[in-house]
């Protein structure tokens, strides 16, 4: 029969050579030893496969190489796949971990985990985030500037326990094209410092053509408005009321 003919064919081809194997093929206690470059052209079979002890594991592929997990019924569960423009792994969750076992990044369908002390972004454009994003703490490296932007958007912060934004070693500049506005619900708003001021206020007319002093009174309008009257005996807000309108 040809199953037969082939091994006894092969019996024969052995049996010429060396009795531990074929060439760079060897047999040890530990299973089969092969020495140098081989070629596969079929499906190669293995429960383990590893390189000599100090030396490196090396598979190439004209095309790509691809490893499949399967289940009893010849299922893929789990596929990785190392082509020439890109390197994919399909599976239900993908987990990178250190030695000690601890979690570095994760991903699956519901969430992506980053299980690092510290994400460091390095691209000159730096992160674009499509939707939200929900994190404890945002903050840049030693001397270098955080920025928050959304170039043709809206930026909202939001925290159910308030929000902080502190520079301890610097200014804090907020500027916008349109409005400001500090807005407090069930709150107050509170200015703490030992010099507050507002350069830019409109001033009224003078009480008197002769008076040349430089002492203002602040003024409120009914709609907020703040607005500087040259200060006089008694409050002259009342004089600059046009200031409002």
């Amino acid at each position: 029969m040809p199953q037969e003919q082939y091994a006894h064919r092969s019996t024969m081809q052995t049996s010429e050579g060396p009795q531990d194997g074929m060439g760079n093929l060897r047999i040890t206690d530990k299973g089969l030893k092969l020495e140098g470059d081989s070629e596969f052209l079929k499906p190669l079979y293995a429960k383990e496969i590893r390189s000599r002890p100090g030396n490196p594991l090396y598979f190439q592929s004209a095309r790509n190489v691809t490893v499949n997990i399967l289940n009893e019924k010849t299922k893929v569960l789990t596929r990785l796949v190392t082509g020439p423009q890109a390197v994919e792994a399909h599976s239900q969750k993908f987990e990178v971990k250190t030695l000690s076992g601890k979690l570095l990044f994760s991903a699956d369908d519901n969430e992506v985990v980053v299980g690092a002390e510290r994400l460091r972004v390095l691209g000159a454009e730096g992160t674009v985030f499509p939707k939200s994003i929900e994190t404890p703490n945002v903050r840049a490296d030693p001397f270098k500037e955080l920025r928050l932007e959304s170039p043709t958007r809206a930026l909202v912060m939001e925290a159910p326990k308030g929000i902080e934004i502190n520079a301890e070693a610097g200014s804090l500049k907020a500027t916008c094209r349109t409005e400001l506005k500090l807005e407090s619900k069930d709150g107050e708003i509170t200015l703490n410092s030992a010099k507050i001021k507002l350069p830019n206020l409109p001033q009224g007319s003078s009480s008197s053509a002769g008076s040349r002093q430089k002492i203002y009174e602040l003024c409120v309008c009914p709609n907020g408005r703040l607005f500087l009257s040259q200060a006089g005996s008694s409050s002259t807000c009342q004089i600059n009321t046009s200031v409002c309108l």
